[in-house]
C-alpha cells in the first residue's frame, strides 16, 4: 500500500473540505478558497478532523493516483491555512526589482523593464531591490509564476548573474584557462 497515500489528512479548525460529485474538492480556510478536480475512481473520506483517500484496487494505475491524490488533497488544506511562498534572489550589476502597485517591475540588463501583473491568488513583496517573494494558496500556482519570473533571467554559471531560488546553488565554471 502507499506510504504517502494512506497517511491521513488533518483539517484544522476553521478549514472545511466539502466533495461533490466526480471528486470536485472545494476547500475553504482563512487564506482562501481552493477548487481542484481529482481523479474520479479514488474515494475521499471525510471524518471528524480527518480526511482519507481510498483506492479501488491494487493496480498499478490506482497505487500511483493514490500517493497523488493524498498530496494534492493535503497541499490544498496547508495553502489554505498556512500559504505557501518561493523566495527569489537577483543577482548582477544594476538587476533590481520593485513593484509598483500590483506590478512587479524588474530591471535585468535588457533594453526595457520586464513586468509582471499580479494574478488572482499570488502576491508579489519585494522586501529589498534584490529579493522577490511570491506568496499564495495554490503551491503550484506559486511555483509556476516563480518559475517564469526565473525564466526571464536564469543564472549564468560563470558570474552567477541572473535571477535564482534562494535555496538553488549554482555550479559555477572557471572560465578561460591560462597559459
Amino acid at each position: 500500500m502507499s506510504r504517502i497515500g494512506r497517511m491521513q489528512i488533518a483539517i484544522p479548525a476553521g478549514v472545511t473540505v466539502d466533495v461533490a460529485d466526480g471528486n470536485v474538492v472545494t476547500v475553504k480556510g482563512p487564506k482562501g478558497t481552493l477548487t481542484q478536480r481529482l481523479h474520479p475512481e479514488m474515494a475521499i473520506e471525510i471524518d471528524g478532523g480527518f480526511a482519507h483517500v481510498k483506492r479501488p484496487s491494487d493496480d498499478k494505475e490506482h497505487k500511483a493516483l493514490h500517493g497523488l491524490t493524498r498530496s494534492l488533497l493535503n497541499n490544498m488544506v496547508v495553502g489554505v491555512t498556512e500559504g505557501y511562498k518561493k523566495e527569489l534572489e537577483i543577482n548582477g550589476v544594476g538587476y533590481r526589482a520593485a513593484k509598483q502597485g500590483k506590478q512587479l517591475v524588474l530591471n535585468i540588463g535588457y533594453s526595457h523593464q520586464v513586468v509582471f501583473d499580479e494574478p488572482d491568488g499570488i502576491t508579489f513583496d519585494v522586501p529589498n531591490p534584490n529579493a522577490v517573494v511570491v506568496s499564495g494558496a495554490d503551491k503550484q500556482k506559486v511555483g509556476q509564476i516563480a518559475s517564469e519570473i526565473r525564466g526571464k533571467r536564469p543564472p549564468e554559471p560563470y558570474l552567477g548573474k541572473g535571477i535564482k531560488y534562494a535555496d538553488e546553488r549554482i555550479r559555477r565554471k572557471s572560465g578561460k584557462a591560462g597559459k
